[in-house]
């Protein structure tokens, strides 16, 4: 639970983070400011930290896909394929 928490907190920074960028794009057209670079340089930590957060989680089973077609191949009744074992 924490895990989703962590990666919907970090999601939302990373979009704040994209728009103060462009605030400051806007603001600071014609200055030498570097505020932009900075912005935009936190938002590639912090989209890093996002999917190295994504990827542990599938990788300990924190995270799993319930999407339809990660579900295998299914028959016409619509049960999934169980493979045939040697007897």
């Amino acid at each position: 639970m924490w895990l989703k928490i962590i990666i919907v907190i970090l999601f939302i920074a990373v979009l704040v983070s994209l728009s103060s960028a462009l605030v400051f794009l806007l603001k600071d057209m014609g200055s030498r400011s570097k505020r932009t670079l900075y912005a935009l340089g936190i938002r590639v930590g912090l989209a890093a930290t996002l999917l190295a957060c994504i990827f542990y989680g599938l990788a300990t089973g924190q995270l799993g896909s319930s999407a339809p077609w990660d579900a295998g191949p299914r028959n016409q009744s619509g049960q999934s394929h169980q493979p045939l074992s040697p007897e």
